[in-house]
């Protein structure tokens, strides 16, 4: 006769165990102690076996005889219950050790061991243990492509719509990799494409005349915050590389001798090494960054403890204190203002201006053509809107 709750709660400790039937080899054992579980009992290949299938209350009547039926489809399907069982206590364990954070810590190793640029390091981990850390204690098996939404809806509200892009990238990566690692199977971003707002790439503001940039650039000399921060602004101004490149230029980056800065294809935002040809200003304000923090790892050190370099915002914001609007230019605009500066000085060919600002070109043959035709007249170019930028700022104010 089949068991009822009643008999269930009722049952009671006795001087010895025993077990009250439920039907189809399914019982509840009473303990000496008074604890109860539900077992089954079942032969595999002619030998009995007892199966524990959970502890009362935990697992009420109901659910236990689902469990019942599990283990006698097992049976019908030629498999053993209680090796089934150790297989599924196993992969339980070994998901909840393979979290998606661990993994992610993981991946982040990786990338240091395949060199990868500090920048793109300190990004990935930013964007992994920092916007992505709700799913970070997930077993990475367990983790739909809802959680993953989840995550980059918060991201995303929050204004940062590039970042919620980075982010999905950035997340499926870590799944690629646990894939390729044999701990998951499928990479649930691959269908949140389409999923998010698509980024639309805003300009820069930029002060576009020779008289406005020379303003700035007197503020930028009067300024008296973090002397690594000052002198970024200034190779910013000089060079006109992209922001991230110029806060993290490396001393292994530089060639003094030749008055030459090569932005490896790490960092560069074409793929590809970038040769900076350096004035003589640029020079002055690179040898006074060694007299002030020596030569070893980043030229523009970050003030905060415990950072390496200057912090993605720190130039604008430097910007801001000195009075210059967010409207009106940052230092990405510094591109913009050179090569509406360069070009309209009719001094150079706009092929060397555009090899400059290392804007790709679509053919190949002549990118590789244009960089050597060019860099005699790049260096002239170079030095040339360096002695411009002194004079307009030495130009006196009206």
């Amino acid at each position: 006769m089949a068991l009822t709750d009643v008999q269930i709660r009722n049952a009671k400790k006795s001087e010895k165990p025993y077990k009250l039937p439920d039907g189809k080899g399914l019982y509840l054992y009473v303990s000496t102690a008074g604890g109860k579980s539900w077992r089954i009992d079942y032969a595999y290949f002619g030998k009995r076996k007892t199966l524990t299938l959970g502890a009362y209350p935990a697992l009420g009547l109901a659910d236990a005889r689902t469990r019942r039926d599990d283990v006698k489809k097992k049976l019908s399907e030629g498999l053993d219950p209680s090796l089934a069982k150790k297989r599924e206590q196993l992969a339980a364990k070994a998901a909840a050790g393979n979290s998606f954070g661990l993994i992610a810590d993981e991946f982040i190793a990786k990338l240091r061991r395949d060199k990868r640029a500090e920048p793109t390091i300190d990004k990935n981990t930013w964007m992994l243990k920092v916007l992505a850390k709700k799913i970070s204690p997930y077993p990475i098996t367990q983790i739909s492509a809802k959680d993953v939404l989840d995550v980059l809806n918060v991201i995303e509200k929050s204004g940062r719509v590039e970042s919620a892009l980075a982010t999905r990238s950035a997340i499926g990566r870590v799944f690629r990799f646990a894939i390729a690692t044999a701990r998951a199977e499928n990479d649930p971003t691959s269908a949140l494409r389409g999923a998010l707002q698509r980024h639309v790439p805003v300009s820069h503001p930029a002060l576009t005349t020779r008289k406005e940039v020379g303003g700035v650039m007197r503020a930028i000399y009067g300024y008296r915050g973090w002397p690594s921060l000052r002198a970024a602004l200034k190779i910013q101004a000089l060079c006109f590389a992209r922001p991230g490149e110029t806060r993290s230029m490396e001393w292994s980056e530089l060639d003094l001798k030749n008055a030459t800065w090569t932005i490896p294809a790490t960092k560069a935002k074409m793929r590809r090494d970038h040769h900076v040809p350096l004035s003589r200003q640029a020079l002055q304000i690179i040898e006074e960054m060694k007299e002030v923090f020596g030569d070893n790892g980043y030229v523009f050190p970050s003030m905060m403890s415990g950072k390496k370099l200057l912090s993605e915002n720190s130039m604008n914001s430097a910007l801001r204190r000195m009075g210059v609007d967010a409207t009106e230019h940052t230092a990405h605009g510094f591109r913009s203002s050179a090569s509406s500066i360069l070009n309209e000085s009719g001094e150079f060919k706009t092929d060397a201006i555009e090899a400059q600002l290392a804007h790709l070109d679509v053919s190949k043959v002549r990118r590789v053509y244009n960089r050597a035709k060019y860099w005699d007249e790049r260096v002239r170019m170079m030095q040339w809107w360096a002695d411009m930028l002194d004079e307009e700022r030495s130009r006196k104010v009206e």
